[in-house]
Formats: structure tokens, sequence, C-alpha cells
């Protein structure tokens, strides 16, 4: 601790002891625990408080007062408990039963104070720390500390509950690591004392009738079977292992949640991964006694295994594909043909949760697809993976959604009459449909999927979210019919399914629901970046009023819609698909009134939005060579740059300067192919004609916009200045003016910061001319001789790194802290300042 802060830290002190003088910010006793952290880390605990008794006096002080505020109480616990992790500084505190009165039961526990959660977590926090030694294991079996915790376990917080529980785990683990190194026995003999009395307290609460009681001790022994993975936890659970099993036998089933977490945090641990482990028959009992949603997550979490026994993995498949099972037996479809295991049957349990109500019905079939959505891309390592059943299956959901279901019982007529109609199935159905594309499926059923696709794009009872899901689930298959197909061109049936979309897709262009019109947009925009060079794909298209709807909408009243417009129509333009070569709707001229149009949604949108998506679009433009563009990129690069440099969006700018980087590239050549800042070599612009390749960069306006950027007050916006200016200093391979061909001294450059470019701005902008880097050259916004000059002057690498500090790369010293807390003590409320 440095002199300083030695002198502050009495004050400091002081004013925490005295209930009279508020703390104005709380924020402050975290960050001086923060600091008293390290100090402890660097230096020796006991000398710290040797040197500094007003610490001990700060904590007896704060002992003597009942009317103590909460937070420093808890900061008090906190701070004894991080000294007292030192066994030498925990005797000194002995010496004056300071710990007693801190963390014994006659303590905090008993003071009003305690009501707060505050000063409760505070002090599991102090006695978490302070269990670093033997002694202090002692001390908490002495002192009546760990029945305090006990009752914290069912702290009406949770964090408290939580931290209650995650202590009980430290001590037991400690506790087992300071003892003999060799397993211990079944017989309590062979615990340490302090474990004992925890197991014990476990062992009872499992034994208990409250359901409470029962779910503590589960999620305490989740939370030690997933951090400690010692040896001496198998004993623990041969232990455990016939009260948790009396559970399962129990009727209804208390905890089951609690009970799946436990199962899954032991078969994550490698003590319990060998195939004889006594956990998977527990496991496997539990799979046929929780109801179909509890064992869902258990099921799923035990296929997510990789040491695991086949069996067990068959029996968890079989869970999760038995509420399909069902539905696809009240249409009379067979589930135990090829596909689905042997194992898997209709469960009644399980039918009577899909027709008890619409919502024990929704939810199980949501929580099973999403389960099934997530083991998808481990299909592979399952041999029983059903891919055609599930199809089928999905395939039948939807249909009972949408009412086209045929019934072949009471219990298909039930669902009927439950699922119609139902948005939150729908989604989840629809999401698990787009995952099975990646499957391989036979001919008839991917004509199947594109039926019930085309159903949902056409119902006018489809809600905006499910359309959405609907477009997504659309795009995968299509996608994936067309990575399979041997042809260049869609097969018959997605030709059929294109000639069938474009009419279903003008009509959700022209939604009066503008996230339906938006959704259509992004639909439109992925399937011309994927499918926009394929004849049939082009024929539909231009055989709709699609192009000229998207171009509508540029002038939606909607901002996102617009913005979705933009990328729509930027894509179709780009795919040369705008336009109608058979008729005059779409000639040459309207494609130029799509660049006017664009430009002045740039420079005329109110929202952001809009904005960027017009420059991207720009950007993709130059970078794919349009044929608008690439006529005169440097006309069209100077109009945009002239409008991006005018925004206060910081985001236009960003993609102002991503054009701009395209254009540099395109005039003076790519970037080095392993590291775009290297040093200059042989491949860079020779010297003779820098001036020259620097003409269509200085006509376009393009460096004096990157100028601008590099003093821009958004990071971001200065950071991509920076790249791109460093990119042309490289590629011209720059030296300081006085230094060219030669190597220089770091000391001798005479470099210049953003101060001096600012004044160098500001004399442009005035007509005026000023010297660059203390030399003869007169610089302007459109002469190469003065850019260069700016160019191998400014210190771009050493700005560089600055800009990649985070903005809250300047700590505050200790000594700051210190000082603020004493500048704010006493503050008024009233005059307290909201920097939130």
């Amino acid at each position: 601790m440095d002199v300083e802060c030695a002198r502050l830290l009495p004050h400091v002190c002081s004013v925490l002891a005295d209930p009279r003088q508020l703390v104005a910010d709380d924020t402050c006793l975290e960050k001086l625990l923060d600091w008293f952290k390290t100090v402890v880390e660097a230096e020796s605990s006991l000398v710290v408080l040797q040197e500094n008794p007003c610490l001990t006096e700060l904590l007896f002080h704060v002992l003597k007062q009942q009317d103590v505020s909460c937070g420093v109480l808890s900061f008090t616990l906190r701070l004894a408990g991080m000294f007292a992790a030192s066994e030498s500084c925990f005797q000194y505190f002995q010496q004056g039963e300071l710990l007693l009165s801190l963390f014994g039961e006659s303590g905090p526990p008993g003071r009003p104070a305690w009501d707060d959660p505050s000063v409760r977590s505070g002090w599991i926090q102090g006695v978490h720390s302070m269990v670093q030694h033997p002694s202090a294991l002692r001390f908490l079996c002495d002192c009546g500390a760990i029945d305090v915790i006990f009752s914290l376990q069912g702290d009406p917080s949770l964090f408290v509950a939580s931290a209650a529980s995650q202590l009980l785990v430290h001590i037991l683990g400690f506790s087992m690591q300071s003892g003999t190194p060799d397993p211990p026995s079944l017989q309590d003999c062979d615990w340490p004392v302090c474990v004992r009395t925890i197991i014990d307290h476990v062992e009872e609460s499992l034994r208990s009738s409250a359901s409470s009681q029962i779910t503590q001790a589960l999620n305490m022994l989740t939370t030690m079977f997933g951090r400690c993975h010692d040896p001496w936890t198998e004993v623990l659970w041969l232990r455990m292992n016939p009260l948790v099993g009396s559970l399962l036998e129990k009727q209804p089933l208390p905890a089951p949640h609690s009970l799946v977490d436990l199962f899954l945090s032991m078969a994550r641990s490698p003590v319990f991964s060998y195939s004889e482990c006594d956990l998977w028959p527990s496991a496997t009992r539990a799979l046929s006694r929780l109801h179909p949603t509890q064992a869902g997550p258990l099921a799923l979490g035990i296929l997510n295994l990789k040491d695991c026994p086949s069996s067990l993995k068959s029996q968890a498949l079989s869970v999760l594909l038995q509420p399909l099972a069902c539905v696809l037996k009240a249409t009379a479809q067979p589930s135990g043909y090829s596909g689905f295991p042997d194992e898997t049957v209709c469960d009644p349990v399980t039918t009577d949760t899909l027709l008890s109500s619409k919502s024990a019905c929704a939810g199980l079939l949501c929580q099973t697809l999403a389960h099934l959505e997530e083991l998808q891309p481990l299909a592979h390592l399952t041999e029983d993976w059903p891919q055609i059943l599930l199809l089928n299956a999905v395939v039948t959901i939807l249909q009972f959604c949408s009412g086209l279901a045929a019934p072949a019982s009471s219990v298909g007529g039930r669902l009927c009459g439950i699922l119609i109609g139902c948005f939150r199935v729908q989604r989840s159905a629809l999401d698990f449909l787009g995952t099975l594309s990646q499957g391989a499926s036979p001919n008839d059923l991917v004509r199947q999927v594109f039926d019930i696709l085309l159903v949902y794009l056409k119902s006018p009872d489809s809600s905006p979210t499910v359309l959405k899901k609907a477009f997504q689930a659309t795009l995968k298959w299509l996608l994936s019919v067309s990575e399979t197909s041997t042809s260049s061109s869609p097969c018959p049936q997605t030709q059929h399914f294109l000639r069938a979309l474009f009419p279903v897709l003008q009509k959700r262009l022209c939604s009066p629901c503008w996230e339906v019109r938006d959704s259509g947009l992004e639909f439109l925009t992925h399937l011309t970046k994927h499918w926009g060079e394929q004849a049939e794909f082009r024929q539909a298209v231009l055989s709709s009023e699609v192009p000229e709807l998207a171009e509508a909408l540029l002038r939606d009243p909607e901002s996102y819609v617009r913005a979705s417009a933009v990328t729509a129509a930027g894509q179709l333009a780009l795919r040369n698909l705008h336009s109608n070569p058979t008729g005059t709707k779409f000639g040459k001229d309207e494609k130029k009134n799509l660049v006017l149009a664009l430009l002045d949604i740039l420079s005329a949108d109110s929202e952001g939005f809009p904005r960027r998506a017009v420059i991207q679009v720009f950007t993709e433009w130059l970078r794919e060579g349009h044929a608008d563009v690439a006529k005169d990129a440097e006309r069209f690069v100077t109009q945009v740059l002239q409008i991006v440099s005018c925004d206060l969006d910081w985001e236009v700018k960003v993609h102002g300067l991503d054009l701009a980087l395209v254009f540099a590239v395109q005039t003076l050549g790519p970037r080095e192919a392993d590291c775009p800042y290297a040093v200059a070599t042989s491949s860079a612009v020779p010297s003779a004609p820098i001036a020259h390749s620097l003409q269509p960069l200085c006509r376009t306006g393009l460096l004096e916009f990157a100028f601008g950027a590099l003093c821009d007050c958004d990071r971001p916006v200065a950071r991509k200045a920076c790249d791109l200016l460093l990119f042309l200093k490289t590629k011209l391979a720059l030296h300081p003016p006085g230094h060219e061909g030669r190597e220089t001294p770091e000391a001798a450059l005479d470099t210049r910061g953003l101060a001096w470019l600012e004044a160098t701005l500001r004399g442009w902008r005035s007509g005026e001319q000023a010297p660059a880097g203390g030399d003869a050259t007169k610089i302007g916004p459109q002469e190469p001789d003065g850019v260069l000059a700016i160019l191998g002057t400014m210190d771009l690498e050493g700005l560089r790194g600055t800009l990649a500090e985070s903005s809250d790369h300047i700590e505050k010293s200790p000594q700051s802290l210190l000082q603020d807390m004493l500048a704010t003590v006493g503050a008024d409320e009233e005059n307290e300042a909201d920097c939130y």
C-alpha cells in the first residue's frame, strides 16, 4: 500500500464507521473491496492490518453500532472474511474474539439488519472467503455458523439461498481436501466432523416430507457433483443413492426438476462416466417415473453425453419420441415402422398430457420439438435417428394446426380441436421443419414439405411470426434441395413450388401488416442472393410484379420495411432482375431511377436503418461491379461520400468507410494477403507515380472524408478511418518527410497527432493553406502532395493502438478512489447526480 493511500485510509474508515455519514455511491464499496483484494494478494495480510490499525478499528466500531447502514455492514463482513482467509490474520482476529462477533450465531444474525438480504449475502461471502484453512473450519463448527448456513438455504432471496448452497459445497470440498488423501468409506467415523454435520443435514432433508427441504438438499448435491470431481464424491453418492432412489418411488414425485438437474450434473462428471456406474440405473428409473414434460430435459441431457450406456440412450430417445408417436397414431400412421426405435410406444400418460388441455398439449409438443431440434446436429452420431418419421410427424403436426389433418380416432379428433390455430406449436414445428432440411429425405416427403409450407405462406390466418418462420423454413428447404440436386437447374417439384410461390409473395408484399411486408422482403433478398443466377428462378421473378412491389416499398411509412426494401431492390438490381427485358415497365431509365431513389433515401430519410441499408447496398454494388456503378465509379463514389460525410449516424459513416476502402483497393490494388498493415514490399506502388495514383482518391473526396472520420468522436468511425489510412500508407510505401527510402529511428520521426490534423482540416474548410509537417508543401483537399505529407507525418500506427483500447482503459488509482469517497461523504440525496 502506497504512502498516500495509507494516509487517506484512516479518514475513510472513520467515515464508514460513523452511521451519521452517508456514502453517496455504494459502488465505491465494491471498488474498495477490489482494491483490498489486490493489496492482500501482493502483501502480507497481517502486515497490512498491523500497519493500518484503522481497519481493525473499523470492524469493532461497526459491530458496536446498531444503526449502521446495511451496505457498510455487508462491506465489513466481506472485508473481514477476506483478511481472515490468511491463517495469521485469522489468529490475530481471534485474539479479540472479533470473528465470533462477526460470523457467530450471536453476531449479525441476531441484529435487525439481518432482515436485509445484502447483509445476509455479505455474511455468506465473508465466510466463503475465510474458509481457506483448517482453523476456519473448526471455528465454523464451534460457533454455530453451520446451522446459520443451513437456514439460509431456504432464504426468500434466491441469490442468498443459492450462495448458501454454494458455501456448503465449498466447505464440504475444502474439508475433504484437508483430510486424508484416500477416499473415505461409507462409515461416519471416516468423515471429517464438519463433513459429517453437512451430510447428516442433507440426509435428514432427503428424508423430510417437505418438498422445500428436499429441493434444497438436491440442489446442494447438484452443485457439489458439478464442481467436485474427486473420487470421494462417488463414495458420497453410494451413501445418498438409496435416499434419492426412494424419492423416485414416491407419488407424486417430489422436486422432479431438481432430480433431473442432479442426474445431469452427475452424468457430466468424469467420476461417474464409466458404464458400470451406479448412476445409470437410477437415471433409467427416473426416465420411466418422471412426467413426460419433466423427462424431456433429462432425456435430452443423456443424449448429449459422450459416455453413456447405449441402452439408456435408446430409452432417452424413445422418451423424446413418444409425443410424436401419439400424433402419428392419431392419424393412423404407424409409429413402429422403419425409423422409430422398437421401444417407442404411445405411452398413456403422454396421451393424457396431450389431450388434457391446450396449454399442456402445446407445452409438451413445443418442448419435444425444441429438444429434437437441438439434437439434430448430432443425428449422425445416433444410429436410431428417425429422419423420415420425424419429418412425417412435423408435417402432421402442422396439418393438425391448420385443420388439414385426417384424424383416424377420437384422439385425433381431440387433437384437431386442441391444435388448430395454435401459433405456439406452429412456430416450434416450423423451426424444427427447417432444421430437418439438413437430413436426407425422399422426394415424395419433400413434396409434402413444400405443400404444407405453401399452405402456411398462403393462409390469411398465419400470424406475422408464423409467417416469418414459414419463410425461414422455406428458404432452408430450397437451399437444401439445391445443394443435393445433381443438376444445376431446380428439380421439377422445386420449379412447381417457385411458380406457386411468387404470387403468394406478391400478396405478402402488399399486406397491411408491416411485419409481414418486412419478412417478405427479407425472404426475397436471401432467395435472390442464393438463386439469382438460376434460369428458372429468374423467369419466375421477371414474370411477376415482385421487383416493382419491392421498389414501391422504398417509400413505405415503416423504416424497417424501407430498409428491407432497399436491400431487396439492391440484390435484384445486382442480379439484373430489376428490369423486364420483354417490356418497358422496368427499362434502363428505371434502373437509373433506382440509383437516384437510393441516393435520395441516403440523403433525406429521417431514420437510420434505411440509410445504413443504402450504403451497404452501394458498397456491394461497387465491390461486385454493378453495371450502373462500374461505368463511372469515380462519380458514383463522389456522390455517395458527399452525402455520407454529412450524416450524423456513426454506422452510416462506418459503412461509408467500407465503400471508400473498396474503391481504394480497386484503384491501388488489393491488400497484402498476410497482413494488411505489414511494411510495404516491392508490391507497393512505386514512388514516382504515387501522386498520380492518389488523384482519383482526391477527386472523389475520399481522403478528406477519411481524415475527417479519423477525428470523429465515435470510436468505431475513427478506428475504421485509421484502418483505411494505414492501408493507403502501407500501399504507397510512405515514409515521414525527409526520410524516404531509408530506415529511421522511431524517436527521430516528426509525427503529428489528431489536434494538428483537426487544425489542418479547419484550414481546408476555410479555404486557407497551411504547412504540412513543417515543410514548404501547401496542402488542400485535392492536392496529392499535401495528402502524402499528411499520411507520412501522422502517427497512424500509434493512433490505431490508442483507438483499439476500450473506453474504460484509464483505470482510476486507489488514491483517487479514496479521495472521491471522502469528497462525496454526506452528500444530500437531492443533490446527487444520476450518472445512469
